[in-house]
């Protein structure tokens, strides 16, 4: 019954975590977008960003990341053989490593828009922000189906999701810039 709970908790906080990453790269958009407005508005929307970005940065996403880290080995720990000899877990794994890379840069963002360095423009951090929603897709179809075959045909499904995602972005940044020079 135990182990039930430990999942229940692992699923809850990958949930937060999940939220935190959508979020945060959502307040880096607004926060660069910002740097356009004029003064005062551009201090008061940017001071204000950060303090949005520190409260959910280090209240939510990152206390979510490590509560993931902590019950999801304890949770595998129930039925360490099946999982750890399981080819569509260790590929689950590399996912998770690279989510760990994918909020780790996130981490590089923050700091840098902390310090007042705007190097991304929003267009690519549009891009960034869907990264995270390709790592949880392949997660959840790799940890549901629990087969390599189901991931040959979740990666094709994978792939064409981003190939959506990326044409969405692009045809919104389009309707951005044609709304922009119709008000001009």
């Amino acid at each position: 019954m135990s182990y039930l709970y430990i999942k229940a908790l692992h699923i809850i906080f990958i949930v937060t975590w999940f939220a935190g990453l959508f979020y945060i790269v959502r307040l880096f958009i607004y926060h660069t977008e910002a740097e356009t407005k004029e003064e005062p508005e551009r201090s008061i929307l940017q001071n204000q960003y950060k303090i949005m970005e520190k409260r959910l940065w280090y209240g939510i996403t990152w206390p979510s990341m490590i509560l993931t880290m902590i019950f999801g080995p304890w949770a595998w720990s129930y039925n360490f053989t099946y999982y750890f000899t399981s080819a569509f877990f260790i590929l689950k794994l590399c996912f998770v490593g690279g989510l760990i890379a994918y909020h780790m840069q996130c981490h590089v963002i923050f700091k840098q828009l902390q310090n007042n360095m705007i190097k991304y423009s929003s267009f690519k951090l549009r891009i960034w922000n869907e990264v995270a929603t390709i790592f949880l897709v392949a997660i959840v179809f790799l940890i549901v189906l629990k087969s390599n075959t189901g991931f040959v045909w979740g990666m094709l499904g994978l792939i064409v999701f981003s190939a959506t995602l990326l044409l969405a972005i692009k045809i919104y940044k389009k309707s951005r810039e044609d709304k922009e020079n119709k008000q001009e």
